[in-house]
């Protein structure tokens, strides 16, 4: 009987899932784990593009200088580093794997988008994290010891004297327990727990939830980026505007036709936490939901040869770009937060990885840089390739045995009413911590989601879950599977409502993505990381040689 049943589980099959499993040695046993049948992932839905330097005029210096000022002070410099001298040997990667990239003549095209100081954000048209997925993916169906699992549910990690040696997961109708030498995370964000968001609905911090519960330090989360230009029409999804319109032309304006960013360095493309801001100001000032994008000013011709999927969208929704302006607001779109891992993509519980927006490398500080997210997937998922694993298993066994496995009763809550606190969840977060926060909303909200999550696990099927021995099966109807579901989706997201919460608390200041009315000025001295850990307290940690407050928080 062998000790493990896998070497490497990936959770996660967007461009950080896939990548991973691309760059994992040759000889390892692979499963990578999906919770969705369908191919949707956050990576599909990237329009922009993917930043990288490979222009002559164009230099490390200058993206690492780019990439260090969007961070407001929060970037840690060796990862910033890493990412920006790894990133075109990433593109000559992908070329090989047939990535389609746009051309100009022979050399690949480049755009601007905002804080660059060069064109150097390549793409495929406006569906760049679709046709990067698309090239992963046919990849991967081709590497040798890897199974692929869709609609497979990880729910809790496995972890015995200290490290992570595999994972609880919902498969076909029963709860089981899988082994494995490591696993590694690629769940994505959470900008989901958002009422108003670019993200898919499965952008729900799960893998962070589940990190964090297994004694993974957490990173940063107070700090989300909030996507100024998400189209706003009454019945459709928040879909988001590229920011790559702006840098061809496009143009913002008010209720009365005016420039709401005229006053900001940069102006239309100013960072995107400023533009936000400026954007939710005079939607304020004006008594509006939304404001307006002209994309006009690109043209006709070069909204349908390098904007076809803005285009056509749009069309599909009665909207016609070329002949009125787009309404548009502000939601949540990418988290800088996540689990802390060094540069190899390790988390502090040995055994555990985690790549990808889940990820906290330090690459992106307080505020992100436009596109350089899916290229963080790439370049920390390739370090997966220096991978240390262990050679002794958990003592106990996975396998079921004879008459193990049991029926799990329904949770006491119906799923309707499931669905229903999630939804009042994601109203509350975007109140109380969305573009603009205040310290007299957060202290109730917090009191209120801990008091939440604490009743949650007093369901007897939650507890059930949470105390299933890793011999045993568990048996689920079809009905039950949905409300088991439901169950940990909220939990799950109530979990990362009260981080995010608490850290947001905890910074009194506004730095990059978090942004207190109460305190609207950076202060030098919370030029610090906040990190929080399970039955600890929030300490920050000094970077860049600075000094911050170290005195606990109680959780």
């Amino acid at each position: 009987m062998a000790q493990f049943d896998w070497d490497v589980v990936v959770v996660g099959g967007g461009a950080a899932g896939l990548m991973a499993c691309l760059e994992l040695p040759a000889d390892l046993r692979v499963l990578l784990l999906n919770k969705e049948r369908a191919p949707r992932s956050a990576s599909r839905w990237a329009q922009g593009g993917i930043a990288a330097v490979t222009r002559p005029n164009d230099s490390f210096a200058s993206h690492v200088a780019d990439t260090l000022k969007a961070g407001a002070g929060l970037c840690d410099p060796e990862a910033v580093d890493l990412l920006v001298h790894e990133a075109p040997a990433c593109v000559r990667r992908l070329l090989e794997l047939g990535m389609a990239f746009d051309r100009d003549g022979g050399a690949l095209s480049t755009t601007l988008e905002a804080a660059h100081s060069h064109r150097r954000v390549l793409h495929a048209q406006d569906r760049t994290g679709g046709a990067l997925v698309d090239a992963l993916e046919r990849e991967v169906r081709r590497r040798p010891g890897l199974d692929q699992r869709q609609g497979v549910v990880a729910l809790q990690l496995w972890v015995e004297d200290g490290r992570c040696c595999g994972l609880q997961v919902l498969e076909a109708g029963r709860i089981h327990w899988l082994r494995a030498r490591a696993v590694v995370l690629a769940t994505g964000g959470g900008g989901h727990l958002f009422a108003h968001t670019t993200n898919p609905a499965q952008s729900s911090g799960d893998g962070l939830a589940m990190a964090w519960q297994a004694g993974a330090q957490v990173r940063d989360l107070e700090f989300v980026q909030f996507h100024p230009t998400a189209l706003m029409l009454p019945g459709a999804p928040h879909f988001l505007i590229s920011e790559a319109v702006r840098g061809e032309g496009a143009r913002l304006l008010d209720s009365s036709g005016a420039s709401p960013v005229e006053g900001l360095p940069g102006g239309d493309l100013a960072p995107r936490d400023q533009v936000s801001r400026a954007l939710a100001r005079r939607m304020r000032e004006q008594g509006v939901d939304h404001l307006w994008l002209d994309l006009r000013p690109v043209g006709e011709r070069r909204l349908a040869s390098q904007f076809p999927t803005i285009l056509g969208r749009c069309r599909e929704l009665g909207l016609e770009p070329t002949a009125a302006p787009l309404p548009v607001a502000p939601a949540a779109h990418y988290w800088m937060g996540g689990v802390s891992t060094d540069l190899r993509a390790a988390t502090t519980v040995p055994g555990l990885y985690a790549v990808g927006e889940l990820g906290c490398t330090g690459v992106h500080g307080a505020n992100r840089l436009a596109s350089n997210s899916l290229m963080e997937c790439l370049v920390f998922a390739r370090q997966l390739r220096h991978i240390r694993l262990t050679s002794s298993g958990p003592a106990g066994s996975s396998f079921a045995s004879p008459g193990s496995e049991q029926v799990l009763a329904p949770p006491a809550t119906s799923t309707v009413a499931l669905k229903a606190r999630i939804r009042y969840l994601r109203d509350r977060c975007w109140q109380v911590a969305g573009v603009e926060r205040q310290g007299h909303q957060l202290v109730p909200a917090l009191r209120d989601v801990r008091r939440e999550r604490l009743e949650v696990e007093t369901d007897p099927c939650w507890q059930r879950l949470h105390t299933q021995p890793t011999h045993q099966v568990l048996s689920l109807d079809a009905a039950t599977q949905q409300g088991v579901r439901h169950l940990q989706e909220l939990h799950q997201r109530l979990v990362l409502a009260e981080l995010l919460i608490e850290a947001a608390l905890f910074r009194v200041e506004s730095r990059g993505g978090h942004f207190r009315t109460d305190a609207p000025a950076p202060q030098p001295f919370w030029r610090v990381h906040t990190t929080q850990m399970l039955a600890s307290s929030i300490r920050t940690i000094a970077v860049g040689g600075g000094t911050g407050p170290v005195e606990d928080q109680p959780r």
